[in-house]
């Protein structure tokens, strides 16, 4: 039996019916991550876990494989950002959602590699190398949250535990072929998520299908006392409300994300979702949203401001890497934050602090944040007559390595599409819909109100009930 082929949800029945054994799990999955850590690089600690017993586990993903991206905090357990100045770092608690699927049953088996501090589109800014993806591994898998996307397509774990502040979860699940999830701001704890933009940073699944996120946010989502954000509203029970039926759903599908900059393979492959969703029931309409031309730059102003205050911190006193050979409290500072961040990360701070200065700050980010304030109302108006939204991931499908990196305004609106939905505080999905004529995943994206996680994942799932593309992995399964 090829274990990596099955769904998370897949394998956690056969492990409650004895058919596989926990121990026959994690071996699978950490042989696949030997195969293939040399070709992709998806990881930046590898543990290998004591397996938990079954009894008292209720969860249907009790004892199935997983990993977090390594921004999320684990007790005893190496947590880099994939930074050098966090190197070292190891945290002494567990983040909330380490917490929950812990008790329920998840199996870790370590942490993933990523964009430094979770800044970039392609996770080639890590201090440990860049993530290839495993369907052509001259390109990359996306980012931020390349290494989580890329593990699961590469069959390396069931799930992972990404972060997503601009479309880091969806972005690389699109160009890796899996799905991503990213929830209501507010409903899945920040508690232990290292910061990158607070009001904006949300964590959430990469899996293969709608179902199996489904699964996760189960037990993730839920009000954390230790999160001032965390929101008092209802949590659970998405799985059981899984039934494909869009009879009745109003789809709404932004022209404005259909127009320039948009490569033609990847539009017909939206369009051709939109099909899909419209033989399960729901009728499927154009609309204006003017907005999306002002999502990148309100977006990129306001997260790069929240950068420069989060990262402050980082400055070789209190933990993480410190600088040899300082003079003072100053020279500490400067040559610690000089040698410890990588360009990326450096040249956020750097607009972050200029945006945030006081000559500054009324022409930049308060107009960013008066600009958020008009992108959350279009969505909200958008919604009073649809149920959901349908766009494109990314512009194309992934780029080859070194690509971004050389133009970084070209990353930064690689993005258009997804950092509306961190704006204005939504749910957003992306699911494999297709593939170019190179062989690259393309992603198509639901997006829904607020607090309407259930509507989405249940829209995704009915389009995987009727097609396979979230059933493909690279080279037939080949993890190398």
């Amino acid at each position: 039996m090829e274990l990596h082929t099955l769904t998370a949800l897949e394998l956690g029945e056969k492990l409650r019916s004895g058919e596989v054994t926990r121990q026959e799990a994690v071996e699978a999955a950490l042989s696949r991550i030997r195969a293939a850590q040399g070709a992709n690089n998806a990881f930046i600690t590898v543990t290998d876990p004591p397996v938990p017993a079954a009894e008292g586990a209720v969860s249907p993903l009790a004892g199935v494989p997983m990993a977090y991206k390594d921004n999320i905090c684990t007790k005893g357990v190496r947590t880099t950002c994939a930074s050098r100045i966090l190197g070292d770092f190891t945290p002494c608690y567990d983040a909330t959602v380490a917490e929950r699927l812990t008790a329920a049953g998840a199996v870790s088996l370590g942490k993933l590699n990523m964009d430094e501090f979770a800044m970039g589109s392609t996770s080639e800014t890590s201090c440990f190398g860049a993530v290839k993806n495993p369907w052509d591994l001259t390109r990359a898998p996306g980012g931020s949250s390349g290494g989580a996307a890329a593990a699961v397509a590469a069959g390396e774990v069931w799930y992972a535990i990404g972060s997503d502040t601009g479309g880091s979860i969806r972005q690389p699940a699109a160009y890796c072929g899996v799905t991503g999830m990213k929830p209501t701001y507010g409903t899945v704890s920040r508690y232990g998520l290292i910061a990158y933009a607070s009001s904006l940073d949300q964590m959430g699944p990469i899996a293969r299908s709608a179902a199996d996120c489904a699964a996760v946010l189960d037990i993730m989502m839920g009000k954390d006392v230790r999160d001032a954000t965390s929101l008092d509203a209802p949590a659970g029970g998405l799985l059981a409300s899984l039934t494909g039926d869009l009879r009745g759903k109003r789809i709404g599908l932004p022209v404005d994300c259909l127009g320039e900059g948009l490569d033609p393979e990847v539009r017909a492959a939206v369009l051709a979702a939109a099909e899909v969703l419209k033989a399960r029931g729901a009728t499927v309409e154009e609309f204006a949203l003017p907005v999306m031309e002002y999502v990148v730059p309100a977006y990129y102003i306001i997260a790069c401001a929240e950068a420069s205050s989060n990262l402050s911190r980082f400055d070789g006193v209190k933990y993480g890497w410190r600088a040899q050979d300082y003079g003072d409290l100053e020279e500490l500072y400067a040559k610690t934050r000089t040698q410890g961040f990588g360009t990326e990360v450096k040249r956020r701070i750097l607009l972050g602090t200029f945006v945030l200065s006081s000559g500054y700050y009324d022409a930049y980010y308060k107009k960013a944040l008066q600009t958020k304030a008009v992108i959350k109302a279009a969505f909200d108006g958008a919604f009073t007559k649809y149920d959901l939204l349908l766009t494109p991931v990314a512009p194309t499908t992934a780029p080859k390595l070194g690509e971004s990196l050389s133009d970084p305004l070209k990353m930064y609106l690689s993005d258009i599409y997804t950092v509306s939905v961190n704006l204005a505080g939504l749910p957003g999905l992306s699911m494999p819909c297709g593939f170019d004529q190179k062989g690259l995943p393309i992603g198509a994206q639901l997006i829904g109100p607020a607090l309407g996680d259930a509507a989405v994942l249940n829209a995704a799932y009915g389009y995987q009930l009727d097609t396979d593309y979230h059933r493909q992995t690279p080279k037939g399964g080949d993890a190398q």
